[in-house]
């Protein structure tokens, strides 16, 4: 049952993945052995452009690999989630050595020791040095591995942002130091945990006793999420988490939606404008990359200062959309709305009528375009 479930988990998500995933060999003087690496980088990926990504590291990349990477692929697609680099270690025939701890203090020791200091020291380093990634990164982990994760944790400077665990099976003393590592953290980290109703039953038990320990802890840079699905079991929880955590971890980069239209961007004290800049500005600071301008967030920065009447708003905006796009339509129909706002339908017109001899956008095509110039049209006539 365990295999056939993992199997169509594997098939489900490799059919996003349109065969992006690399195969590599990493030569660890570390373990003094080589080890197999999977790694997906974004579809449009361009190792000449400057920009970085979030590093996503998965443990038992031979069965968690492909449902990470497949939901990564998908969500990064309509932009809910940035665009990523992936890299999952198998571990098949290592796993129990690569995560073994002392007895007695319960820290990796011997061969878990020496996974650890390869991740660190040699994984992270190969990556960095061949790839665009950028300090932002994550850590995936299930069961035993999703203990392991946790040892990262305790370095001076943590090496991941964002930590993942799907039931975990905690080594003894791990959910106190946990307690006491996530109670003192100076910087913004997520932690993301779930077990299930049909989970491992000792496992569940723990995880269940974990989570009523971090729940309370005051910090406010720990930013905690967890999950206790139903119908589902240690292995199906898995799918089910994938897609959550990754939501909670890039919450404030997700496209404006209905909601935070509503309760945030209306009711802002300063423009619009400003406040799409103040969630861009925040998003870089947060995750230590530049998010894109997307067109969802245009559109949704236009209705705002359109409702609010802020015309200085839609200025700010419409410029901000000449500079981003200058061969877009999109520059042509906000300068248009614009200048039809104050009154200026000449002008309007002449930006709707050179829109024609641009790219159309996601939104905007030449016959929205077509219908902005009639009707301009109509109004000069009237």
């Amino acid at each position: 049952m365990k295999n056939f479930y993992l199997l169509l988990l594997s098939l489900f998500f490799a059919i996003n993945i349109q065969a992006q995933a690399i195969y590599k060999t990493i030569d660890s003087e570390k373990l003094g052995e080589k080890r197999e690496l999977k790694i997906q980088l974004p579809r449009n990926y361009n190792p000449e452009e400057k920009r970085t990504y979030p590093l996503i590291v998965v443990l038992d990349g031979d069965y968690l690999f492909e449902p990470i990477a497949g939901n990564i692929d998908y969500q990064s697609y309509w932009e809910d989630i940035p665009d990523c680099i992936v890299v999952g270690i198998n571990q098949g025939d290592t796993r129990t050595d690569d995560f073994y701890y002392h007895e007695d203090t319960y820290f990796p020791i011997g061969t878990g020791a020496s996974f650890y200091e390869f991740l660190a020291a040699e994984l992270l380093p190969f990556i960095e040095d061949n790839y665009k990634a950028s300090n932002f990164r994550i850590i995936f982990g299930h069961d035993l591995s999703a203990n392991y994760i946790n040892y990262y944790l305790f370095k001076d400077e943590p090496l991941f942002r964002a930590y993942v665990a799907f039931s975990p099976e905690f080594a003894p003393e791990m959910i106190n130091r946990l307690q006491q590592r996530l109670s003192i953290l100076k910087q913004e980290t997520f932690y993301y945990m779930a077990t299930a109703d049909a989970d491992i039953k000792d496992l569940r038990a723990s995880t269940i006793q974990a989570d009523s320990i971090i729940s309370n802890i005051e910090n406010e840079k720990l930013f905690y999420t967890y999950d206790d699905f139903e119908d589902t079991n240690h292995y199906g929880l898995v799918g089910r988490g994938i897609p959550k955590a990754l939501n909670e971890i890039f919450n404030l980069f997700k496209p404006i939606n209905a909601k935070e239209y509503k309760e945030k961007v209306l009711t802002y004290e300063g423009s619009p404008y400003e406040y799409l800049t103040k969630k861009y500005e925040d998003i870089e600071y947060f995750y230590g990359f530049e998010k894109e301008l997307i067109e969802n967030d245009i559109r949704a920065i236009a209705a705002a200062s359109d409702k609010k009447d802020d015309l200085d708003s839609l200025e700010d905006l419409a410029k901000l959309v000449k500079k981003k796009f200058p061969d877009s339509m999109l520059s042509a129909y906000y300068l248009g709305m614009y200048y039809e706002k104050i009154g200026n339908l000449r002008k309007a017109l002449l930006e709707y009528k050179g829109g024609l001899l641009l790219q159309p956008s996601q939104f905007v095509d030449k016959e929205i375009i077509l219908e902005k110039m009639y009707n301009t049209q109509e109004a000069l006539n009237d």
